[in-house]
């Protein structure tokens, strides 16, 4: 993710000329279809939250900053917010008309591109539940970096928060990881079986989703 895929004038320019913004798209809709993919298993709603979060670009355009990372890691800032925001509306029941609009726009071969999608990013989805028992700042440094593949520094700008910050959170998020997976199944003596005592509660082959995400390394 580095300068060769910003487009010439950035988002500000994009949302200034229909050509660019649809430049701008192409380049950008598969890394965004992947995000929201890795948090949602229903394709009308991936397609409803894509299409979401390329609107909110024409309304944050202003606010990226090439110096502070790549506009695919501004861009997880902005469907972070969305996806974050649908979450809500559904847990109020109150989904807004265009949901259904654009349920009905969907062709038959959109619905299979876009199943294809999910089922290729349910590893993604299996991290994320993973991460569900940490809070809230810690999950949200370790989803952009662990599963997302943002820098320290990319997820440090989608969030809005210091680097140092980020990597306090990284530290913290990837040892209670490690805690929480590091149970191991007690190995049981055939031929004394009886002798083994019985496995403590919770105890059993660690998860492999934690694992991974308590071990990927992160970028700077």
């Amino acid at each position: 993710m580095d300068g060769a895929e910003r487009l010439r004038g950035g988002p500000a320019a994009a949302v200034r000329d229909p050509r660019l913004f649809e430049e701008f798209y192409r380049r950008h809709v598969d890394a965004v279809m992947r995000f929201v993919a890795r948090r949602v298993d229903d394709p009308h709603t991936a397609a409803d939250l894509t299409a979401e979060i390329f609107l909110a670009v024409l309304d944050s355009a202003h606010s990226y900053r090439p110096r502070l990372g790549s506009e695919t890691a501004w861009l997880y800032g902005i469907a972070r917010n969305v996806v974050s925001s649908e979450r809500r509306r559904v847990a109020r029941e109150a989904e807004r008309d265009l949901r259904f609009s654009g349920r009905r726009l969907l062709e038959a071969d959109d619905i299979a591109r876009i199943e294809d999608r999910l089922d290729a990013e349910s590893p993604g989805r299996r991290a994320l539940a993973a991460l569900a028992s940490l809070p809230e700042g810690e999950r949200a440094v370790m989803e952009l970096i662990a599963v997302d593949q943002l820098t320290v520094t990319e997820a440090a700008a989608a969030l809005g928060i210091r680097q140092v910050t980020a990597r306090v959170r990284l530290h913290r998020a990837r040892k209670a990881l490690r805690d929480k997976a590091d149970v191991r199944t007690p190995e049981t003596d055939p031929a004394a079986p009886q002798a083994r005592p019985a496995s403590p509660p919770g105890a059993g082959t660690p998860d492999p989703s934690l694992l991974h995400v308590a071990r990927g390394g992160a970028r700077a």
